[in-house]
């Protein structure tokens, strides 16, 4: 399945703004042949926007939902993107999953929240493992910090995601994620992880870019650069199942021997 990476802030504290940039990101990328578009974190509203996080906010089916849902109808790909979750009196760091044909397919609210301004505007998610199946793969979905788990990728493994998707707000001086975490998690998972940044500086925060998207065998099949860019590349479940044939970690896993990590 080609997988287009949108790294962009887009236009922070405007959803108007950012649905334009996804709904332009989108027609170029299903003009490439893609059958997916990923977001970063907290695309649709931006990142550093302080207590505008909260007044932003939208249910999983609201209008804004809506709207990405008739982007993603009439481009005819998936679109998963980043964006603050209403829930009652909760707002949540969330990723939504929808189909070509405007279907919500899956929601995942970030669980490990990095940092002050995370814990001071976010409630944590409490499921490690939101799942669809998209393309023939099943997808999975993940924020950010989260990736930086070995346990919440390995759950995600063992639960048989194909393409993982991380939109992140990665920033300085942090890059060493995307540039070897990344790929050692997809190496030592067996999938494909696609992990898609933002941009720039956002208050304070400086955005290092990197987005990449990692095969199992380790190796960036896509890697952008630190400016607003949107990178293509393919998740093949071919060479993912011989990668999987041939690479022993999980199967060669003993759990009896891990019940001191919980």
């Amino acid at each position: 399945m080609r997988t287009a990476l949108l790294q962009s802030s887009g236009r922070p504290g405007s959803v108007v703004e950012n649905l334009k940039v996804l709904d332009e990101a989108a027609g170029r990328a299903a003009a490439a042949g893609a059958g997916l578009l990923v977001t970063s974190e907290l695309f649709l509203t931006g990142y550093a926007i302080g207590d505008d996080v909260a007044r932003l906010a939208e249910p999983a089916d609201g209008d804004a939902a809506d709207a990405v849902a008739e982007t993603a109808t009439r481009h005819g790909l998936a679109v998963a993107y980043g964006y603050p979750e209403r829930d009652g009196d909760a707002v949540y760091n969330s990723v939504h999953l929808v189909s070509a044909d405007g279907t919500r397919l899956a929601n995942h609210r970030k669980t490990h929240l990095f940092g002050c301004f995370e814990r001071d505007h976010f409630t944590p998610g409490d499921r490690p493992v939101a799942q669809a199946r998209l393309g023939g793969l099943t997808v999975g979905l993940m924020i950010c910090y989260d990736v930086e788990f070995p346990e919440n990728v390995r759950a995600h493994a063992l639960a048989g995601t194909d393409l993982l998707l991380v939109p992140t707000a990665q920033m300085h001086p942090f890059q060493f994620v995307a540039e070897s975490v990344v790929p050692v998690r997809a190496f030592e998972n067996q999938m494909y992880i696609a992990y898609v940044n933002r941009v720039g500086r956002e208050g304070e925060f400086e955005f290092v870019g990197l987005s990449t998207l990692a095969g199992p065998d380790g190796v960036a099949r896509a890697r952008a650069g630190r400016a607003e860019e949107l990178v293509l590349a393919d998740a093949d479940p071919v060479l993912l199942a011989a990668s999987r044939e041939d690479n022993p970690y999980l199967r060669d896993r003993r759990p009896g021997l891990y019940g001191s990590l919980v």
